[in-house]
């Protein structure tokens, strides 16, 4: 892609992730090639639809939260890494409205153009579940997709509006099921 493509692509995305947050995924094409100051058949040259142009956010965010994922696995300790995953996931979901159903469905079909990246994030939250098992901070019972499902679930509740102000409550909670031993239990018995 040329760079001044590039440019206008990036640009494009950049306004529709704000556009997308307010409004979720029906937002308005008219709507985000007008914020963008472009006309409709620009933005409709680089997303043909709705639906593309949403997969492209979301194939965006999600290779960033994956390649976050990979920063937490060297740079944190496993438990608390895993904790700091499941709050990145429920940034990520906040974000982006709708988001998870349209993950859930590309999860399991690899003709979606989601599903690679969708197999990113369920790859890695493996990879930090499996860690904190093996240090013996995280329940041995269960498996990424238990985690992913998990995570799936505290995404659809926060796009509902009575839920939205409790994320940090319901990932407390939802860690406690999941993590032996939470970082501050671990962080004060270390200190002892």
């Amino acid at each position: 892609m040329r760079s001044d493509a590039q440019k206008n692509y990036s640009h494009l995305l950049e306004v529709a992730r704000d556009i997308v947050s307010e409004h979720g995924a029906e937002a308005s094409m008219r709507d985000i090639a007008r914020r963008a100051d472009v006309g409709l058949a620009t933005l409709l040259r680089h997303f043909p639809t709705r639906e593309a142009l949403f997969e492209a956010l979301l194939r965006t965010s999600l290779d960033a939260l994956t390649r976050r994922a990979g920063e937490l696995e060297t740079s944190t300790a496993p438990g608390k890494a895993l904790l700091s995953w499941l709050s990145e996931w429920m940034a990520f979901a906040q974000g982006h409205r709708d988001a998870v159903a349209l993950m859930a469905a590309a999860h399991t079909n690899p003709e979606s153009a989601l599903y690679a990246s969708c197999a990113a994030v369920h790859a890695a939250s493996a990879r930090l579940l499996l860690r904190a098992q093996t240090e013996g901070t995280a329940r041995v019972d269960m498996t990424g997709d238990d985690l992913f499902g998990l995570m799936a679930a505290l995404g659809w509740l926060v796009d509902l509006p009575s839920f939205a102000p409790r994320s940090d409550h319901l990932v407390r909670i939802v860690a406690s099921g999941i993590l032996t031993k939470l970082p501050s239990e671990v962080a004060r018995k270390k200190a002892r």
